[in-house]
């Protein structure tokens, strides 16, 4: 575990910036902060993924509480969707943890960064044609375990998987941003401490603590933010990020 005492806090203020502008992203359109954590700590600074995704799971239960805090008092929760989505969350997200402790993972994540590229540019497409029908979604806990399962085995992954299929099948968006926001943070809780029972304090770093300030003190913006921009527009931007992040993901992976 680092030593606050000696931390050199000029040398995490980048991981606090990033930290912020992550949560804001994920709390107001329900994806995103671990793929923006995990891309930059595995990408950029060389932390290997099972660090990565256990140090982001570390932050995002601190995150996701006070973010779905703020989608609860917003009046952006679903409860009948949450308890469907979180109980097969938490499943997957242990086995993916497992997962990632044990084997390489990252086979897989290429392809299903493709898919949720074209999810995003259908997303969009649904925007741009005003298609923003309500519709009773049929495929929900399958949706959790899977999600899960990849959120924990790739680092990220719950939002972008969970929050842009129930738009595809139909769910109102705010409510879609603000369940899935707040069922994260069981999901979360329990892969933190899948890993921390696999890895010890090792698997946290300073940038942990980095990520933690940012992603904290944004935190509480995101359920404002999904709660005031109007349903077509907000189905837009999800797309527009979903499509742009998974997009990077399959370059970097093709191009190493």
């Amino acid at each position: 575990m680092p030593d606050l005492a000696a931390v050199d806090w000029s040398a995490i203020l980048p991981f606090i910036a990033v930290g912020f502008a992550a949560q804001i992203v994920d709390g107001a359109l329900g994806m995103a902060f671990g793929l923006i954590n995990s891309t930059i700590l595995v990408s950029v600074l060389g932390v290997p993924p099972v660090v990565a995704s256990a140090s982001v799971h570390a932050v995002e239960t601190f995150t996701t509480a006070a973010s779905g805090i703020s989608h609860v008092l917003h009046r952006n929760v679903n409860w009948q969707l949450f308890l469907r989505l979180m109980i097969p969350g938490v499943i997957g997200g242990v086995l993916g943890a497992y997962v990632l402790s044990s084997v390489d993972a990252g086979v897989a994540k290429p392809f299903v960064m493709a898919y949720l590229a074209c999810i995003g540019l259908y997303l969009l497409f649904r925007a741009w044609r005003g298609e923003v029908e309500r519709r009773e979604p049929r495929v929900i806990a399958p949706l959790g375990l899977v999600g899960g399962f990849l959120d924990a085995a790739g680092g990220g992954g719950w939002g972008p998987v969970v929050t842009s299929n129930l738009l595809i099948q139909g769910t109102e968006p705010r409510q879609t941003i603000g369940t899935v926001n707040t069922a994260e943070f069981f999901l979360t809780s329990t892969v933190s401490l899948t890993f921390f029972l696999a890895m010890g304090w090792k698997a946290f770093t300073l940038a942990t603590v980095g990520l933690l300030i940012g992603g904290i003190a944004a935190a509480p913006l995101g359920g404002l933010l999904a709660k005031r921009v109007p349903a077509r527009p907000l189905m837009a931007i999800v797309g527009v990020l979903l499509s742009l992040t998974s997009a990077w993901t399959v370059y970097q992976a093709v191009a190493q």
